[in-house]
């Protein structure tokens, strides 16, 4: 872990830019921020002036040391926390956070394996801290990342994520429409396009899936269905709002 310092932090919106129509990456300097290792996530506190307030859990999509955290943040339509974060929260604008947190669910440049990252809607934004963090460190260890969104317009960091990488290879899966030309039509992603995107487990992938509840445990049924071993494969689902 690049800090060893969990706790409550006071964090100032510095940055903020649409991702999609109803997502926005926002970026807070934090001081006394001790880092945080790619996969990890934040606590974010928001009070009412009533003083009621409301908790829910982001991914930090990037890691490293420095004091800043960078979220991305899709709008849900009967959220407490993310409507006011994509529509409200303005430069200057304060909240609380609470980490880094989490340990089982990150990738750290040592490790030697290849990577295997299947994301579900904005259950990308850890992945991308992932594919940051491998970029920065140079590595050579094979990564894979497999993102199944419902259009193109959904996909976030869409632009970053299909840069021409030569360590890191995108997969786009569609599952409600493709962009013009697309070989494959839309639909819900398969164990044969599963089977097709990911290393085989006797190549010993070390694979990561993030989404919504149903498609993580949709996903790690499928890939033990295709022979990986559970050990191998490390989930996180989200559902915040």
């Amino acid at each position: 872990m690049t800090g060893s310092t969990i706790g409550w932090f006071t964090g100032t919106l510095v940055r903020a830019r649409p991702l999609t129509a109803s997502a926005r990456s926002i970026t807070f300097t934090v001081p006394g921020w001790p880092g945080s290792d790619a996969g990890q996530h934040v606590d974010v506190r928001l009070t009412a002036p009533d003083g009621y307030q409301a908790v829910r859990s982001y991914s930090i999509a990037d890691s490293g040391p420095g004091e800043e955290v960078e979220l991305a943040v899709e709008r849900l339509p009967d959220g407490e926390v993310s409507p006011f974060l994509v529509d409200d929260l303005e430069p200057g604008d304060t909240v609380d956070l609470h980490g880094p947190l989490g340990g089982w669910f990150v990738w750290r440049p040592d490790r030697t394996r290849p990577v295997q990252l299947i994301a579900g809607g904005s259950g990308v934004v850890p992945f991308v801290a992932m594919t940051r963090a491998h970029a920065r460190a140079g590595s050579n260890v094979p990564m894979r990342l497999l993102y199944s969104v419902r259009t193109p317009d959904d996909a976030l960091f869409r632009d970053e994520l299909s840069r021409p990488s030569p360590a890191v290879t995108t997969t786009w899966h569609y599952t409600r429409a493709v962009p013009p030309g697309w070989p494959r039509a839309a639909g819900r992603l398969t164990a044969e396009a599963v089977k097709s995107a990911v290393p085989a487990p006797d190549q010993g992938p070390l694979t990561y899936v993030c989404g919504p509840t149903g498609f993580v445990e949709s996903i790690a049924r499928t890939l033990l269905g295709l022979g990986h071993v559970p050990d191998t494969i490390r989930t996180e689902r989200f559902g915040g709002i």
